[in-house]
């Protein structure tokens, strides 16, 4: 690894410190805080809906398909 790529890295990892800082103590973090709870909850109920709804049309196609008359 060259001196180019080391330097490039450093300066990558000082910058994601520096935001990671902002957030946490910056202007707008309790905010930002509220968003990326309200974001995850938000993404797993729609998982959990999802799988809610796959599972209850895969047992009304079984169930259906065990009715049908020959």
């Amino acid at each position: 690894m060259g001196l180019k790529d080391k330097t490039r890295q450093e300066l990558e990892q000082r910058v994601k410190e520096i935001d990671n800082i902002i957030a946490q103590k910056g202007v707008g973090s309790r905010q930002l805080g509220r968003a990326v709870r309200v974001q995850r909850n938000l993404n797993l109920a729609l998982l959990l809906g999802t799988v809610a709804v796959v599972i209850g049309l895969t047992s009304w196609l079984v169930s259906r398909s065990g009715e049908e008359d020959y």
